[in-house]
């Protein structure tokens, strides 16, 4: 009895093991992706109040855990009985990515600027309907980036035993939600601790330079990551097709990939802008 007790514990750690070894090349591969996700998250978990910050984010954090909980066992799934189908996901999901980044720089560019007091103003509706609506927005980018995670996660075990799959992929899966999530709470309440050392030290000495630091950090934070999320978007969605649509991985060898993925992703978001808009004009033509 106490031999077989042994030999059970024995599978166990020499399964840990192995998933150590496959969680670590898995997490490597998909080291790319999750810093883009980090980029984008960050960009939309930002933008409430200061009170509201840590709530939307939370909301966004149990949302992710749930896209989670439903892509992992559909992606193994799908693995097993119908592959093909993965592909078509990941591009269905690399259209919609397409989509948010593009739309993001023609807001920019061609709609009226926010003056600070309509700014204000929107982050005290973001308690209602505007709030609920961005945690939507969030969520939904986040299940795509999750699908595209779990998949390139799933591809590095595919010659391994199916319960290795599905304990590293879960395991990656779990890593990529606590740490892009806790990354992304540390960043947006930066100016909240910079604010404690300073008011705990009565602004003087290292820790009180630290926190004005800290303070005056955040915006410029917040910008360069608006900015990186954007394109962190459309170099999502054109890595997307072009390595699962054979045409365009083949397409202009010469060029470097990155400016190639960004090309693609950035002509295919323009495409379905364009589409969304047509058809958005369409449907309010008929309602008069």
């Amino acid at each position: 009895m106490a031999s077989g007790f042994f030999a059970i514990l024995d599978d166990i750690a020499a399964l840990m093991d192995d998933v150590a070894v496959t969680a670590k090349i898995a997490t490597k591969k998909t080291a790319g992706i999750l810093g883009d996700d980090l980029a984008v998250n960050a960009e939309k978990a930002t933008g409430f109040l200061s009170s509201r910050e840590l709530p939307v984010l939370w909301a966004i954090t149990k949302g992710s855990l749930i896209n989670k909980i439903i892509i992992v066992p559909v992606a193994l799934l799908l693995n097993v009985f119908f592959p093909i189908a993965i592909k078509f996901i990941l591009i269905l999901g690399g259209l919609y990515l397409a989509y948010e980044g593009v739309e993001k720089i023609v807001e920019y560019l061609f709609h009226r600027h926010k003056t600070a007091a309509e700014v204000v103003k929107t982050k005290e509706e973001g308690t209602g309907d505007a709030e609920k609506t961005k945690v939507k927005s969030a969520i939904t980018t986040d299940f795509i980036l999750s699908v595209e995670i779990v998949i390139i996660a799933l591809g590095t075990v595919l010659d391994k035993s199916l319960s290795l799959q599905i304990i590293t992929v879960s395991v990656v899966a779990l890593l990529a939600t606590i740490g892009v999530y806790g990354i992304v709470a540390l960043i947006v309440r930066m100016d909240d601790a910079g604010y404690k050392m300073i008011k705990q030290t009565n602004d003087k000495g290292l820790f009180s330079k630290i926190g004005h630091l800290l303070v005056k950090s955040l915006p410029i934070i917040i910008r360069i990551l608006s900015v990186v999320g954007t394109i962190a978007l459309i170099m999502v969605s054109g890595g997307i097709f072009v390595h699962n649509i054979d045409y365009l991985h083949h397409l202009f060898p010469q060029i470097t990939p990155i400016i190639k993925e960004f090309g693609i992703g950035l002509i295919a978001g323009l495409i379905v802008v364009a589409l969304v808009t047509i058809v958005k004009k369409i449907i309010s033509a008929f309602k008069k």
